[in-house]
C-alpha cells in the first residue's frame, strides 16, 4: 500500500506557537491533497498517525509521486525524518520551517543542515539557516479570526469582569515580557477602573517564580482584582475571547516570529508590541497599532492610555488591521508559498 504524499509531524504535547501555525496550515492542506499528520492531535485538523504509522505509511513512494514530503518544525521532527530518510533509506524528502531570527545551537545547525529544503518565515530567519528555497511569512485563517459585530458584547460574554479587557498571550516567562505587561498594565488601570487586564498562558516549572513575584506585584498595587491570570486558554476559544480586547500587548524581549499580534489584527484589535520578532512588518507605519521600544512599559502604557481614551481610535486601528491581514497575512497566502516549495522539489525528482 503506497502513503500519502505528504506527512506533517507534531510531536509537541503543549499547544504552542508553532503548534498554533501547524494546525492553521493543516487545516487548508487537509482540503487540497492526501496527507497525514503524525504524533500529537492538532485542533480542527485530522486524527494523527502514531509515529510507528507514519514510518509504516513511508515505506513506498505515494502514487504520482517520486518520493514522500515530510514537513517538519522541531527537532525531534527533524530526527525522526532524517532517520526515516537515511536509516531507514524511505523514500521521503524533508522540509522545514524556521522562523527563529537568531543563530541557532549547534544540534538544531547540524540537523537543519540536512534538509533537503528550508522554509523560513522572514528575511530575517533566512540569514540563519542554510538551504532556504523561500521566504513564507506565517499566516492567519481569517474564518477563525474576524472582528465582533459589538466589541462590548463579546466581552462581556467572556463572563471575566469590568467591560472593556486588554491582554497579553503567551508563555509566562521572562523572555515573553509578562513582568512588561505587568508594568504597564499596574500604569493604567488606576485611571481606567472598568478595564480588566489578563495574562493568558502558563508558567512551566522554571518559571513559577517568576509568576509568583507577578501576581506579588500585583497585589502590592491593589489589583488582584482587576489583573487575572486565567492560565491557557483552549485554542478553540481564543478567537471568541480575542474578539472582545480593546487592546493586545506584546512586548517579548526576543521573538522569532510571534502570531498573537496578527491574530488580534484578523480580530479587529489594536495591538502594542515591542521592536522585535516580524512585528514591524505586521504592524506597518502605526495603522495596525504601535510598535514601542525594548524593556520600555512606559511608552507601551502610553499608548494604552491613547487607546482607552478614545473609542473611535480603537475601532480606526482594528479596521486598519482587518484589512492588512487580509491582503497581506491571510493562511491561503502562506499555503501557497508552501505549496510552491513542494512541487519545486517534487519536479527535482
Amino acid at each position: 500500500m503506497r502513503g500519502p504524499e505528504l506527512v506533517v509531524t507534531n510531536f509537541n504535547r503543549n499547544f504552542t506557537g508553532v503548534s498554533a501555525t501547524a494546525a492553521a496550515v493543516v487545516r487548508l492542506q487537509q482540503q487540497r491533497r492526501e496527507m497525514v499528520l503524525a504524533g500529537v492531535a492538532l485542533p480542527g485538523c485530522p486524527p494523527p498517525l502514531s509515529r510507528r504509522q507514519a514510518v509504516a505509511a513511508a515505506r513506498r513512494a505515494p502514487t504520482g509521486r517520486p518520493f514522500q514530503i515530510w514537513h517538519v518544525r522541531r527537532n525531534p521532527e527533524m530526527q525522526l525524518a532524517l532517520y526515516v530518510r537515511d536509516i531507514l533509506r524511505r523514500p521521503i524528502r524533508i522540509v522545514f520551517t524556521s522562523a527563529a531570527q537568531r543563530r541557532h545551537s549547534a544540534w538544531p545547525r547540524f540537523l537543519i543542515s540536512r534538509m533537503d529544503a528550508v522554509i523560513a518565515t522572514t528575511e530575517e530567519a533566512a540569514r540563519h539557516v542554510p538551504n532556504v528555497r523561500a521566504v513564507v511569512p506565517h499566516g492567519v485563517d481569517t474564518t477563525r479570526f474576524h472582528p465582533a459585530d459589538d466589541r462590548a458584547a463579546a466581552w462581556k460574554a467572556s463572563g471575566r469582569g469590568g467591560r472593556r479587557a486588554i491582554a497579553c498571550i503567551g508563555r509566562i516567562r521572562p523572555e515573553k515580557g509578562t513582568d512588561l505587561f505587568i508594568e504597564a498594565a499596574l500604569r493604567v488601570l488606576p485611571a481606567h477602573p472598568d478595564v480588566t487586564a489578563l495574562v493568558i498562558g502558563r508558567a512551566t516549572a522554571g518559571h513559577r517564580a517568576f509568576l509568583a513575584a507577578l501576581r506579588a506585584r500585583v497585589a502590592e498595587a491593589g489589583l488582584a482584582g482587576r489583573v487575572l491570570f486565567p492560565g491557557e486558554i483552549p485554542p478553540e476559544e481564543l478567537p471568541a475571547l480575542l474578539r472582545g480586547l480593546t487592546a493586545l500587548v506584546a512586548l517579548p524581549r526576543y521573538e522569532g516570529y510571534g502570531m498573537t499580534p496578527l491574530e488580534a489584527m484578523a480580530s479587529g484589535v489594536p495591538v502594542i508590541a515591542s521592536d522585535t520578532g516580524h512585528f514591524r512588518a505586521f504592524l506597518g507605519s502605526a495603522e495596525a497599532g504601535f510598535i514601542v521600544p525594548p524593556e520600555d512599559p512606559a511608552e507601551a502604557a502610553r499608548w494604552l492610555s491613547a487607546l482607552l481614551e478614545e473609542p473611535a481610535l480603537v475601532e480606526e486601528i482594528g479596521r486598519n488591521g482587518v484589512a492588512r491581514v487580509r491582503a497581506r497575512f491571510g493562511i491561503e497566502r502562506e499555503v501557497a508559498g508552501i505549496d510552491a516549495v513542494y512541487e519545486d522539489i517534487w519536479a527535482e525528482g
